[in-house]
């Protein structure tokens, strides 16, 4: 089977190593000269909106599927005419723009914190005035790693958040006292089967994820089981084929949706090395038209970013998984990842204290 892969980055890259033992070969489409999945596949390098590059990209694929969701929504739709893509176009569409994936939990009945829109200054002061402060301003598009938002914590705040992000489309979310800042994966084929990983348990820093935990220590069942429902509705309701992923704010034993991503996920990334199927293979599968693999742990997980420059250090680590991105360094980038497996909760705390000096972890 030939997958094709809109986009050639670290996620592109593991997808396509989990697909080496599918006996799957791949053909990536991506601006980019240089590329984290180099190596993996044909790469046909052009923009995502040229129709030529998207015609070449497509000739003898039997399925394409994308590894982020900054992709152009027209782009797939037309691919969709010629060979089958999953995720849908649809589900893309919705999660391209954090002001519709809230309408579509609340529409679901998963519960969200309260947000409003808006196009003009007047319109944004009712919003605030109806929510009340503090809210987070964001950016209905492109927002990742932390960025296109800004909190507004008083009235002091207001202005240079209007003027920081003013002139794109906006809008405003309540603040959350969370908890704890959660996740789910889940998987649904072709066939409608679905399955989902444990909740992970997310520490961010200036709004990158740092440490993932799986599973989230201390959830009960009817948590887990929330979650899943929740998820299960989703990807009904888009005819959603692939691995989704879906952050959750955890306050007390409530969970408020905050947003999804349509694709294999960083806060995945564990289940490489600590689940029975990686998020990677059963994408995989799915879009393929296979049987879903399981989806237990192997014991208890984390997963380490490596933000900037990778520790020397750090890759020869004992014991410990490590998975180079192949990219260059930059402030901010995601290098690199560890991925650390023991048999008890205790066990992986104590590596994670152990590694904590070389990374910069935050506690846990």
């Amino acid at each position: 089977m030939k997958v094709g892969i809109l986009g050639a980055g670290q996620l592109g890259r593991m997808l396509a190593e989990a697909g080496k033992g599918l006996g799957m070969e791949f053909r990536f489409l991506d601006p980019a000269t240089e590329i984290s999945a180099r190596g993996l596949g044909e790469h046909v390098c052009a923009a995502f909106e040229d129709v030529d590059a998207l015609d070449e990209f497509r000739e003898g694929l039997d399925v394409v599927t994308y590894e982020f969701e900054n992709v152009p929504v027209e782009s797939v739709r037309w691919l969709a005419e010629r060979v089958p893509v999953h995720p849908s176009p649809e589900a893309l569409r919705v999660a391209q723009d954090r002001l519709f994936e809230k309408r579509h939990f609340r529409e679901l009945g998963v519960a969200v914190p309260p947000f409003a829109d808006f196009f003009f200054r007047d319109e944004f002061n009712e919003a605030l005035r109806r929510i009340g402060l503090p809210v987070v301003l964001k950016t209905r598009r492109f927002g990742y790693d932390g960025k296109g938002q800004r909190v507004i914590r008083a009235e002091a705040d207001i202005e240079q958040a209007w003027k920081d992000l003013y002139g794109i489309p906006l809008f405003i979310e309540g603040f959350v006292p969370f908890d704890r800042e959660v996740s789910l994966l889940a998987v649904r084929g072709r066939n409608g089967e679905f399955r989902a990983w444990p909740l992970v348990e997310n520490h961010h820093r200036e709004g990158i994820l740092r440490l993932s935990i799986a599973p989230a220590p201390a959830i009960s069942e009817a948590v887990q089981r929330r979650a899943e429902a929740h998820a299960k509705r989703v990807m009904e309701t888009l005819g959603y084929v692939g691995v989704l992923a879906i952050e959750f704010f955890l306050c007390g034993s409530e969970l408020l949706a905050n947003e999804m991503a349509p694709r294999v996920h960083n806060s995945g990334h564990w289940s490489i090395e600590g689940s029975e199927t990686s998020q990677f293979e059963n994408h995989l599968r799915a879009v393929a038209g296979l049987p879903l693999g399981p989806t237990g742990m192997k014991g208890h997980s984390a997963m380490v970013n490596l933000i900037g420059e990778t520790p020397s250090a750090v890759s020869s680590w004992p014991n410990a998984h490590f998975h180079d991105y192949g990219k260059k360094p930059r402030a901010g980038r995601k290098a690199a990842h560890l991925t650390l497996v023991e048999d008890s909760l205790d066990r992986l705390r104590g590596r994670l204290d152990e590694l904590k000096g070389a990374t910069g972890l935050p506690a846990v």
